[in-house]
This record gives C-alpha cells, sequence and structure tokens, in this order.
C-alpha cells in the first residue's frame, strides 16, 4: 500500500525567516505563511478565513530563504507534513504541526525583500528536493543595483 504527505501552499510570509545552524553545521530556517481563502456564507454574505502555516526549511534551501524571503513576500512552497512533539517549560505537553520545505518558488516581483541587499526578479524558482539542480528561468533585464541571476552561485 502507498501513502502520500504532500503540502502546496501559495500566501505570503508572516515573518522574516529566521536562520540558524545546527551543532553539526547545517542550516536551518523558520519562517510563516498565510494563506487565505473567500466565501460566501449561508446569508450569501462574503467571508474570508486565513490559515497560518509554520515552514521549516534546511540546507541550502534554509540559506536561500534566509538570504531572499522577508516579509510580505508571496511564495509557493512545497514539501511534506511533519508533527514534532515536546514537554514545554511548564512540563506540559506540546506539538506543531509545520511544513518542511522541499521547494520554494518566489512569486512576487517586488524589490528587495526586507533585511537583504537585492534580489533577483520574481518567479525565481529552488528545488531542493532532489538531486538536480535548481531550475532558472532565463535571465531577464534588471535595474544595476539588483543583483543578476547568473551572479548567483547556486
Amino acid at each position: 500500500m502507498y501513502s502520500l504527505n504532500r503540502a502546496q501552499v501559495i500566501g505570503n510570509l508572516t515573518r522574516d525567516p529566521e536562520l540558524r545552524t545546527t551543532a553539526s553545521g547545517q542550516s536551518v530556517v523558520n519562517f510563516g505563511v498565510a494563506t487565505n481563502r473567500q466565501f460566501k456564507d449561508a446569508s450569501g454574505a462574503k467571508q474570508e478565513q486565513v490559515e497560518f502555516h509554520n515552514v521549516v526549511a534546511w540546507g541550502k534551501l534554509a540559506d536561500i530563504c534566509s538570504q531572499y524571503l522577508g516579509k510580505g513576500r508571496k511564495v509557493f512552497i512545497e514539501g511534506r507534513l511533519q508533527t514534532r512533539e515536546w514537554d514545554g517549560q511548564d512540563g506540559a505537553k506540546r506539538k506543531s504541526t509545520e511544513i518542511v520545505a522541499e521547494s520554494m518558488i518566489m512569486l512576487d516581483k517586488s524589490g528587495a525583500p526586507t533585511g537583504a541587499g537585492g534580489a533577483s526578479a520574481g518567479g525565481d524558482s529552488f528545488d531542493m528536493g532532489g538531486s538536480a539542480p535548481a531550475t532558472m528561468p532565463a535571465p531577464s533585464p534588471a535595474p544595476i543595483d539588483e543583483i543578476q541571476l547568473e551572479d548567483i552561485p547556486f
């Protein structure tokens, strides 16, 4: 029997990515993504529902996310769901379900994200799920003060 654990979300970052390094030297980044849906309730009034997702990325993808993403940026995240359990400081059991990102695509064409010098044009794709290199679109003309796609070392 087969099973499937895939998560795909398109939304906006709710906070800047927080980059850390494990004791073994591996990069890990955490950030939040908000998604929303609009619908009409039983009375016909338009409603909006917002969901908040915790995202974690590891390795090179973590470095990329911390460098190019910032609060408010629109992204596509694909990965798997993982639930972690731990004991809180008060001794109570805690649980958190998060998306472990395997690929990320920047969807907006805004300028530099919060906390970074410059950014490449939107639509760049970074897939760390397999052994194939990240797919990059053909470079587009960009102002001189922006980073050119061919200057990115990955």
